[in-house]
């Protein structure tokens, strides 16, 4: 199973793709600050049903926070998958 996970900033969504289909995203609303970094708020994570079960989520989320952290943007997590991801990977929060 080959995946990658893409920023989709028109869709204003990290997606992950299996095989070259799209298996789920991770939504996010950007929050400029003058003076400080950009905030990204990720408030809902979706898997498409026939991707369930295979990890594909925690993928997508490990992806979306480590494109997040490379673009020097100040994560902020509402999702309630994003918040439990980040309690069990404390190394991609900022």
């Amino acid at each position: 199973m080959d995946f990658n996970v893409v920023d989709n900033a028109d869709q204003h969504r990290y997606e992950i793709h299996v095989d070259g289909a799209l298996a789920g995203a991770a939504y996010y609303r950007l929050h400029p600050e003058e003076g400080a970094p950009t905030r990204v708020v990720f408030t809902h994570t979706e898997v498409e049903k026939e991707f369930e079960g295979k990890g594909i989520g925690s993928k997508l989320a490990a992806g979306a926070l480590t494109l997040a952290n490379d673009a020097g943007l100040k994560i902020v997590a509402q999702c309630p998958f994003i918040v439990a991801y980040l309690k069990k990977h404390p190394e991609l929060a900022n």
